[in-house]
């Protein structure tokens, strides 16, 4: 996953607001009354939410397993002229030197992890490299989203630089949402194809609240998508913070 396709992924992903979601984090510090300094993004992709952190004044350290990915969010924080510690690692395994002040995982990259072993490996990390008192912050698509908004169904978009089809498919046995990814991009005169698969987990909050506790970290709040307010069964992505005590 993410090779060819990280030289396109930035503009594919132009109505994502990071911007939005960086102010959305600093909120869910402010309301949980910590300040931190040092901050890990786990799934950092083309590095746009480590970028708009490093300039509000954060030092952020970036993990990704894709090194075509972290090739443009070096490029990226380079020009941008930010200092961030970008490493290629697989973040059900990270190993990091220190502990941080908190950890953020965004963009549906928790469903990523298909294996509830490598998940809860995963949130065991996340506990032992947190500082007391420290933030883990996530985000899913909802099992509701996996299942009944994407589904079985197919998406497109034609552009005149970027034609992309999108056709999913959703195993209710397995909870494994699966996207055929196939984009055609325009070179010069030519349009060149690439073609990914990817594979998400639905969880279904009552596994997640398990899997956290099991963990040794406490579930601090639940909300729906980029709010403080309760999710419904029909939200299609929640935010997660635990702590560490």
């Amino acid at each position: 996953m993410y090779t060819d396709f990280a030289n396109i992924y930035d503009r594919l992903m132009y109505d994502v607001d990071y911007k939005k979601w960086a102010d959305y984090i600093e909120r869910v510090f402010y309301e949980n009354s910590i300040k931190p300094s040092l901050i890990l993004d786990l799934g950092c992709g083309t590095g746009n939410f480590c970028i708009n952190m490093a300039k509000r004044g954060y030092e952020m350290i970036g993990v990704d397993l894709s090194p075509e990915m972290l090739d443009c969010a070096k490029d990226k924080s380079y020009k941008d002229g930010v200092d961030i510690l970008f490493i290629n690692q697989d973040m059900t395994r990270f190993e990091l030197y220190g502990t941080v002040d908190s950890i953020v995982c965004l963009m549906d990259s928790v469903n990523y992890i298909t294996s509830k072993r490598d998940l809860k490996r995963l949130l065991g990390l996340v506990r032992n490299y947190l500082n007391p008192k420290g933030l883990f912050i996530f985000d899913i698509n909802t099992s509701y989203k996996l299942e009944n908004i994407l589904g079985n169904e197919m998406f497109y978009d034609v552009a005149d630089d970027i034609t992309y089809i999108w056709q999913n498919n959703f195993d209710k046995r397995k909870k494994i949402s699966r996207f055929d990814l196939t984009f055609f991009v325009k070179e010069d005169e030519r349009y060149k194809r690439y073609d990914e698969v990817h594979l998400e987990r639905a969880y279904v909050l009552q596994e997640l609240k398990e899997l956290i506790n099991a963990s040794g970290l406490e579930l601090v709040s639940i909300h729906d998508e980029l709010s403080f307010v309760k999710p419904t069964k029909k939200s299609q992505r929640v935010f997660i913070t635990c702590k560490k005590n």
